[in-house]
């Protein structure tokens, strides 16, 4: 076994690497970017080297700074993560031209599943079923669109060497085929440096499906179940779960068989895993194999009690599978949630920040938490956004959703936009629950996941309320205690007066819609009024910003998190945001240029849609950011006069930066 091993990556697969080489007894080393110094995998690693600046081209893209730390630092392994370098063919080289042993699949592995045409080409030699597609070398627009002709609209197109939903369009009809196989183009090579395409037929309606495969160097190949992928969002999978819902045996077998077949077929050794999808017949198709450890392993890794990195680790240095097929067994039910700085309302547009609160469930044996960042932790515009991912057991699917919903319930983050409710209400979502899954559930259901016009109930004003209040008392309590005289009735903040009845009012802002709330003073409690409702309250401030609270005797737990003006109510499994609202303060006029539209996040201008000094109508696309690895298409927000952009092609801009001069047409 190994010494010590380098991890090529970042951020939560590195943290999660870590953690099974420590509980093995393998030292560790870290690469880390000049944006990543203070990361948490660098703080848990035993050894950490510096590879370059915050780009990922200049840093962990990098193989020779990676292979010289490994050198550098005597590291007999790599392992590589996912994304980055984890399929790259030429890192897999190196490795072994530098006698450092790369913990995962032979390079002709990876080669052969690295294109995705030509990893059609295989699976139809070894007979796994393929989706109708145009898997060529003719990379010609023309041709490719008349490719997706006779193949029949709806069609996918899809990066030769894509992974992770990057590079990926549905193309509906004929005429929007080529504006789509650009775009396609330009994000498969920003993020895989190829922009070869295939075109398939898309299934609709359809599951995705994939089956965990193992093999070693002695000849063995199992496979370790299935997992559903099929709520996605963009290509992106969000919520994954094993096994599959209504998979029989039968079918699960015949899945087994077909990805066992494609991995042998290519000499695999490691961890892989075969997509599918699947119609819901039942029938199945070939749609790419990952060369790699998935994102979603620990639901694997939950219903079987296996530790798969352990498993690659063993593999690499030698050893056979620990287990055989008929070893293998499923135990109860898994599911995971991907939290997300990002704002569904918004399109899933991703958040960075500090992280100002982060506070995950309580772990266990139902509720597992993988991370690779702590409270007081950026998430930066240079990398991925994701937060953690939220892993829960138990027996059977139905009280495996009941622990998911209690684990989000319990989760809070504040500082930046998250996933967090919209994972709750797709969890309570009747289509999931009841398990009418495809791959176009979010866009299906999306009155019940976007719900519009809420607003927070009576219970949140009296909350933000009474977290006003609490926090002012014990405020008042520790300047007494600093004081000469603690014990002086003039440190009290109870509302006294001799022959009245004190009160006051407490204004608090949800949106555009602003609110008072009146309070009187009862000795220990408060009387709460807003709307024509009144409440006899009291409450009792904990440890991290938890609060009792005590409605007209009726109990219940909440937490109050004030970043600035902001008041951040966690209630009931719901998250609720409202300003505190100071009468004596006059806020300032502006907020950025008249007429411009402003970049909602840092990012680099990639495309230029329309032409300066024409007129366009509302909606109509201006120009295309790039942030986090996707694209962002700015609109116009009315009809009106494009003047000119204030940026050209290849331009970083910062978060907040005016994009466009844009003048709306007079009404």
């Amino acid at each position: 076994m190994f010494e010590k091993i380098l991890i090529a990556n970042r951020g939560e697969i590195a943290c999660r690497v870590i953690k099974t080489a420590r509980r093995m007894g393998i030292k560790t080393v870290a690469v880390y970017s000049e944006a990543d110094a203070n990361a948490r995998h660098v703080r848990l690693a035993d050894e950490a080297v510096l590879i370059g600046p915050a780009a990922v081209k200049e840093s962990y893209l990098v193989i020779d700074r990676i292979i010289a730390a490994a050198k550098q630092t005597g590291a007999q392994a790599i392992h590589p993560g996912y994304g980055f370098l984890s399929e790259n063919e030429d890192f897999c080289d190196a490795c072994e031209r530098e006698g450092i042993v790369f913990i995962g699949p032979p390079v002709s592995a990876i080669r052969a599943m690295g294109s995705k045409s030509e990893a059609k080409k295989l699976m139809e030699a070894a007979r796994v079923p393929l989706t109708p597609g145009y898997h060529g070398d003719n990379q010609e627009p023309a041709y490719l669109h008349e490719q997706a002709d006779k193949i029949g609209y709806p069609v996918l197109i899809k990066a030769a060497a894509g992974g992770g939903g990057k590079g990926m369009r549905l193309v509906e009809k004929s005429d929007d085929f080529i504006a789509a196989l650009a775009s396609c183009k330009r994000e498969a090579a920003s993020s895989f440096g190829d922009e070869h395409v295939l075109v398939e037929k898309y299934i609709t309606r359809p599951r995705h499906i994939e089956i965990q495969v193992f093999g070693d160097t002695h000849g063995n190949c199992v496979y370790l179940f299935e997992r559903d992928c099929s709520v996605q969002r963009r290509h992106q999978k969000v919520l994954e779960e094993a096994p599959a819902p209504g998979m029989t045996p039968e079918r699960r077998a015949a899945m087994g068989k077909a990805a066992v077949e494609a991995a042998k077929a290519v000499g695999y050794v490691g961890a892989g895993t075969v997509e599918f999808i699947a119609n819901q017949d039942g029938s199945f198709y070939f749609m790419e194999m990952n060369t790699r450890l998935q994102v979603e392993h620990p639901v694997t890794e939950m219903i079987t009690g296996l530790d798969l990195v352990e498993w690659q680790l063993r593999v690499a240095s030698g050893e056979p599978l620990p287990l055989a097929q008929e070893q293998l067994q499923i135990r109860g039910h898994a599911l995971e949630a991907r939290i997300y700085a990002e704002d569904p309302a918004k399109g899933f547009l991703p958040s960075t920040g500090k992280l100002l609160h982060l506070a995950p469930p309580a772990e266990g044996l139902h509720v597992r938490v993988d991370t690779g960042v702590e409270e007081g932790d950026e998430i930066s515009p240079f990398y991925d956004p994701m937060i953690a991912k939220l892993i829960v057991w138990d027996e059977n699917r139905d009280q495996a959703l009941a622990r998911m919903l209690q684990a989000l319930a319990d989760y809070r983050v504040v500082g930046v936009a998250n996933n967090i409710e919209f994972l709750s209400r797709l969890t309570n979502c009747p289509a999931f629950s009841s398990a009418d899954l495809d791959t176009g559930l979010i866009e299906r259901e999306k009155a019940y996941l976007f719900p519009e016009g809420e607003v927070p109930p009576a219970e949140v004003w009296f909350v933000a309320a009474l977290g006003e209040l609490l926090r002012e008392a014990a405020w008042a309590e520790e300047e007494a205690e600093r004081g000469n005289d603690p014990g002086s009735p003039w440190h009290a903040r109870d509302g006294w007066r001799l022959n009245a009845t004190a009160s006051r009012e407490l204004i608090f802002r949800f949106g555009e819609m602003q609110k008072s709330v009146t309070v009187a003073y009862r000795g220990d409690r408060y009387t709460l009024s807003v709307d024509g409702r009144s409440t006899v309250a009291r409450g009792r401030m904990y440890e991290r910003h938890r609060m009792r609270v005590e409605f007209d005797g009726t109990r219940m737990d909440s937490t109050v998190i004030v970043a600035g003006e902001k008041r951040h109510i966690f209630l009931d499994g719901r998250t609720w945001q409202l300003s505190n609202v100071d009468p004596l303060h006059h806020a300032g006029e502006g907020g950025g240029a008249e007429g411009g539209l402003l970049a909602p996040m840092p990012g680099k201008v990639i495309a230029l849609l329309a032409e300066a000094g024409t007129t366009v109508e509302k909606g109509a696309p201006l120009l295309i950011l790039e942030a986090m690895k996707m694209e962002h298409t700015i609109t116009a927000p009315a009809a009106g006069l494009l003047k000119a952009y204030r940026f050209a092609v290849g331009d970083q801009v910062s978060d907040g930066a005016e994009l466009v001069e844009f003048e709306p047409a007079k009404k």
